[in-house]
């Protein structure tokens, strides 16, 4: 009997995450804590800008908050703005330059704290930009306070026993008030939590990128975040506490789009 020998099977390389990145790209740096999610929503974000073939279009309006290093590590144009006034600023920008891709980022503490009435206001002008904000429950930037979109029982520097309903009010949930507006045609929830969930945000900022395209409105989408940090845990529990309670109030789905994208 002969026997044959067979091919070891081939090697394959193993590559960091980080060292793959679209060109638009500029750093794998930042100055963010272990854990959160921001910069996966940033690196979606670039690929997506990538691959439509709109970056030179692009111009950005951008809040306070920790997610504001997308800009100095991003081959994009970002103009920066008082707390909670992208929407308007974006306003401005889209009118006097209609043919441009114009987006607005955004925390939850500068959506949906300080500027609420901004975002809320040019979704029922029908501005056609993109909006997105960033929620992971709290103003990470100044400390980790209580924003208008921390769930109840969240604790954060300002709720220490838990956001209480009785004491603090309950969450606005900025994504269900969007969809109710006429002027806004695409509005969807996010999370970078997972795999599953990555995938299926990148999704939805394409669809909210295509529909600025085609003219239809204002498109939002909320991307649920994680802080760790800021939400008094250990790194690897972030996914899980926000699937578990976050994603409990905010669920992730599409919540409104124009019929082109169904």
């Amino acid at each position: 009997m002969t026997v044959i020998p067979t091919d070891s099977p081939p090697t394959i390389p193993s590559v960091k995450v980080a060292s793959v990145r679209t060109p638009l790209q500029l750093t794998t740096h930042h100055h963010l804590c272990a854990g959160c999610g921001h910069p996966v929503t940033h690196r979606l974000l670039l690929e997506v800008v990538e691959e439509l073939g709109i970056a030179s279009k692009i111009i950005g309006t951008i809040g306070h908050g920790c997610y504001t290093g997308i800009a100095p590590q991003s081959d994009l144009d970002f103009i920066q703005v008082l707390h909670g006034r992208a929407p308007a600023v974006a306003t401005g920008i889209k009118r006097v330059h209609p043919d441009a891709i114009v987006m607005s980022v955004q925390g939850d503490g500068d959506m949906a704290s300080e500027g609420l009435h901004e975002i809320l206001h040019a979704g029922a002008r029908g501005e056609k930009i993109t909006c997105l904000m960033l929620n992971n429950g709290v103003f990470g930037d100044t400390g980790g306070q209580m924003t208008g979109a921390t769930v109840i029982g969240q604790r954060t520097k300002t709720s220490l026993e838990g956001r209480d309903p009785e004491l603090h009010g309950y969450p606005v949930p900025v994504a269900e008030l969007m969809a109710q507006l006429e002027g806004v045609a695409y509005v969807a929830r996010g999370a970078v939590n997972n795999a599953g969930s990555i995938a299926q945000t990148k999704k939805y900022l394409r669809r909210a990128f295509e529909t600025q395209q085609a003219g239809a409105g204002l498109a939002f989408v909320e991307i649920l975040s994680m802080c760790p940090t800021g939400w008094f845990m250990p790194t690897p529990e972030g996914p899980t506490y926000l699937r578990d309670t976050i994603e409990e109030t905010f669920p992730v789905r599409q919540l409104k789009a124009p019929s082109f994208l169904s």
